[in-house]
């Protein structure tokens, strides 16, 4: 093989791989293919809720007052004590009051004796004027003293009924069955009973029956309705988790800082007494629940394919004022 054949097959074989390399720079890239994920319909159970928060409180709470004012005696019950209706809780001085009952005592019988007095001098005087033998202003006088014996008569009995019964308020009883959940006073203390009866203990009915007042916003009380399930957390045990039902919707707003919120009345059973007054709680109010829903992932409702990969299937983005042109799909 001669010098110059060589030549011209070195030359060739230069100009082969540089074209091989320039195609391999500048040949069109792969489309990348499109993936498809998939997901099987599944039946699960669709839930709606309503958040807020609350404070746990007995079903039937009870302040015991008195109406009589006085110095507190006696203290029979303090702080948890189980109570029964009826039950001694709590006497106030009597010696003050025992001592108003013998006075008005005194002037019951005062008045009795006069009123008696009175009746038989106006019964004689009204024989004799009857007869004509008494005048006019002696028969007038013997009537308006008898009236007035009379009525001076019934407002001491009206009085010694108060005072009777002011004596018995000294006698301070639990008017329900329950557990003493606040005492206000303490023995020697004065109480004044004036225009506002004052609070000395207040009991709660029963602790195993619970309540949870819940202040909902006013954008959801919309969806809130009696006989909704609940569930709530307290604080004092963060890994528990309390059931409760929707018992009340009550009418009347409450508006604080601009925020408008609805009382929500939320019952709540407590047999381990583990819910105790005062608690805060956080609320979930399940507005809609419904079992065995087929469902589908949210993803697969929310595929936006890019335009490239639309118009190879002949779908274009026109806007609306645009005419599709013809063989194309408008989106």
């Amino acid at each position: 093989m001669t010098r110059k054949t060589k030549r011209t097959i070195g030359m060739l074989a230069a100009v082969a791989v540089a074209a091989l390399v320039l195609w391999l720079v500048l040949r069109p890239g792969r489309k990348d293919a499109i993936m498809l994920e998939t997901a099987p319909v599944e039946r699960m159970t669709v839930r709606n809720s309503v958040t807020a928060t609350g404070t746990v409180e007995p079903v039937t709470e009870v302040e015991v007052g008195t109406q009589v004012s006085g110095i507190i005696d006696r203290l029979y019950v303090d702080y948890n004590d189980v109570v029964k209706a009826g039950q001694l809780i709590a006497e106030m001085d009597k010696v003050t009051l025992e001592a108003e009952l013998e006075s008005s005592q005194a002037d019951l019988a005062s008045s009795k004796t006069e009123y008696e007095y009175r009746l038989k001098e106006y019964t004689r005087t009204k024989t004799l004027y009857e007869k004509g033998l008494v005048s006019d202003s002696e028969y007038d006088q013997a009537f308006y003293m008898y009236e007035t014996a009379r009525n001076t008569y019934q407002r001491n009995q009206a009085d010694i009924v108060r005072v009777r019964q002011n004596l018995e308020y000294a006698t301070i009883t639990s008017p329900i069955d329950g557990v003493v959940i606040s005492r206000a006073v303490e023995e020697g203390q004065t109480v004044a009973a004036g225009f506002e009866t004052p609070t000395l203990f207040t009991i709660a009915n029963d602790l195993t029956q619970m309540q949870v007042i819940a202040d909902v916003d006013e954008a959801d009380i919309g969806q809130v309705k009696e006989g909704q399930r609940v569930e709530f957390t307290v604080d004092a045990y963060p890994d528990d988790t309390f059931t409760g039902t929707v018992e009340q919707v009550r009418l009347e707003a409450t508006t604080e800082s601009s925020v408008v919120t609805y009382e929500v009345v939320i019952t709540a059973y407590n047999p381990d007494l583990k819910l105790k007054p005062g608690l805060t709680a956080n609320v979930t109010i399940y507005t809609f629940e419904q079992e065995n829903m087929l469902t589908v992932p949210t993803k697969a409702l929310r595929f936006v394919p890019d335009e490239e990969l639309l118009s190879e299937i002949g779908v274009t983005f026109r806007p609306d004022t645009e005419q599709a042109p013809s063989g194309t799909r408008q989106v």
